[in-house]
């Protein structure tokens, strides 16, 4: 099976219109898109989502702004797609995002940085099964 990640389009992505400029790069980059979907994260699910920053200072305000308005999920696939997609998303604070990179081009604060993603194939399977819940059913 091909190497696998779960990205999540931030509220700032689709107030602002990036979500398809957005999914165009992993789409030049030859990544397939195969799974898509726009929802709104509960509170449950955004906290679960983030549970490894829950303490942190900055964890409310995240979680708040999670849920303060839609996302678009996906899971993308590709040899080295993990890494590749850590690296196109650029530094988390915009102000160390070099140009080119997702946040580097968009980003507009530490919080409204445009997009999550899994950092390892454990993420993935725990934050896939959060936003994608129906892929891991039985049946």
């Amino acid at each position: 099976m091909p190497e696998r990640t779960l990205i999540i389009l931030k509220p700032d992505a689709v107030a602002r219109g990036l979500v398809g400029e957005t999914l165009a790069r992993f789409e030049r980059r030859s990544f397939r898109i195969t799974h898509l979907k726009m929802m709104r994260l509960s509170r449950e699910v955004a906290e679960e989502l983030y549970a490894p920053h829950r303490g942190k200072s900055f964890f409310p305000a995240l979680i708040s702004f999670m849920t303060s308005g839609p996302v678009v999920a996906a899971i993308i696939e590709g040899e080295g797609v993990l890494r590749s997609v850590r690296l196109m998303m650029g530094e988390t604070d915009p102000l160390k995002a070099l140009p080119g990179t997702i946040r580097g081009d968009y980003a507009t604060d530490i919080t409204r940085n445009i997009i999550h993603a899994a950092d390892s194939e454990e993420s993935f399977r725990r934050e896939s099964k959060l936003i994608f819940p129906e892929l891991w059913e039985e049946g």
